[in-house]
């Protein structure tokens, strides 16, 4: 008999139910989709000021798409990037966002990620939506990234995690890296809180459960100071600037996911030109915020 503590508890009974093993990808509802496009373009457009460039670098096949995102629990940049998308194939092409099996099981937030073609970033489903002809964003660095500290607003943080690689491999598709900046303007994060999820999870052990590391220290509105466990924060309008890098081919032949060399070989590449991408764009930034 398994020992207790392999058994899930009740929060991951709970995730499990709600999001599935083995999810196949949803369409998104095209009602509600239309329904929240005009606000969305307008606050992209004047509140966040996005910009966009390296459209011609997006391959003419599905791809994986692999990059960063900001802000701690609301990384607007990675909303601008799915909205652009949607915006510049004119619905000819979508690209589904992934997010935390937590946030997809979570009732009213779950149910609006769904409605707009957001899936769980598990390998299952992922893989499922690739078959299908469908592109996928997803961030790596999960909350390491997104809640890294303002100081390392500019650092591409993918957290170590090659996932992504022998998932492009196993489905035979492209990566398209992605860089971006200005996200981590939205919010400042002052601590990534490591000492208060180890106290937390020494308390509660939710730590495997939520796949979190850090229970981040912020500044923001309306807050001056707040502890991030769920969104704390009206993000700033701080400019964001994204830019769609050379897609990288990887080696199809399944055996390949297990060549550790190979996989840490593409990984390292994906990681450093998303660096440069991001060192190119906060050269042009001029102030925190403004942009």
């Amino acid at each position: 008999m398994a020992d207790d503590q392999d058994q899930p508890n009740i929060l991951q009974r709970l995730i499990q139910w709600r999001v599935g093993s083995a999810a196949e990808p949803n369409p998104p509802n095209e009602t509600f989709m239309k329904l929240q496009q005009p606000l969305v373009d307008l606050v992209e457009k004047y509140y966040f000021r996005v910009e966009v460039e390296g459209w011609e670098r997006v391959p003419d096949r599905t791809c994986l798409v692999i990059g960063v995102h900001s802000g701690g629990a609301l990384t607007m940049d990675a909303w601008s990037l799915v909205n652009a998308w949607q915006r510049h194939f004119e619905g000819k092409r979508f690209l589904h966002g992934t997010a935390h099996d937590v946030l997809m099981a979570a009732p009213g937030l779950g149910d609006y990620f769904r409605a707009v073609g957001v899936i769980a970033a598990n390998r299952d489903t992922v893989g499922a939506t690739l078959a299908a002809g469908e592109d996928v964003v997803v961030w790596p660095g999960g909350e390491v990234d997104a809640m890294r500290s303002w100081w390392k607003r500019d650092v591409a943080t993918l957290g170590g995690r090659k996932g992504f690689v022998k998932q492009a491999i196993r489905s035979g598709v492209p990566i398209l890296p992605v860089a971006t900046v200005g996200g981590h303007d939205t919010v400042f994060v002052l601590s990534e809180g490591k000492w208060l999820a180890n106290a937390v999870d020494k308390l509660t052990g939710l730590k495997k459960t939520l796949r979190g590391a850090n229970l981040p220290i912020i500044a923001g509105f309306p807050f001056p100071i707040a502890v991030e466990i769920l969104p704390a924060h009206v993000p700033l309008p701080a400019k964001i600037r994204t830019e769609l890098l050379d897609p990288i081919e990887v080696d199809t032949d399944p055996e390949r996911a297990e060549d550790e060399a190979y996989v840490q070989k593409i990984y390292d590449e994906v990681e450093s030109v998303i660096q440069a991408g991001m060192d190119r764009l906060a050269a042009k930034r001029t102030l925190p915020v403004l942009g």
